[in-house]
């Protein structure tokens, strides 16, 4: 779990996986044309895990950082990730 400053203002923890950001990273550029960094990546696998538990309302998330220092990384090209998430 990473440590941050302000802790305590945190409501809740949501856990996400390095694997779960990589995934969640893919899919935002080939589905939403987004090229996001994987911080961003898990914020937004996060809100989706948050927004699963919610009846009703509004999730917001922020898009931390961006995808072009990550272009040269391996989990581009593993597909197997996505094709895990999938079934």
């Amino acid at each position: 779990m990473l440590n941050f400053v302000y802790q305590d203002l945190a409501n809740q923890v949501v856990e996400v996986s390095t694997e779960e950001a990589q995934h969640m990273v893919r899919r935002l550029a080939r589905d939403e044309g987004m090229l996001v960094g994987i911080l961003a990546g898990g914020n937004v696998a996060a809100a989706l895990k948050v927004g699963k538990k919610l009846p009703s309302g509004l999730v917001v998330t922020i898009l931390c950082d961006g995808g072009m220092k990550y272009l040269s990384e391996r989990f581009w090209d593993d597909g197997k990730l996505d094709r895990k998430a999938q079934s």
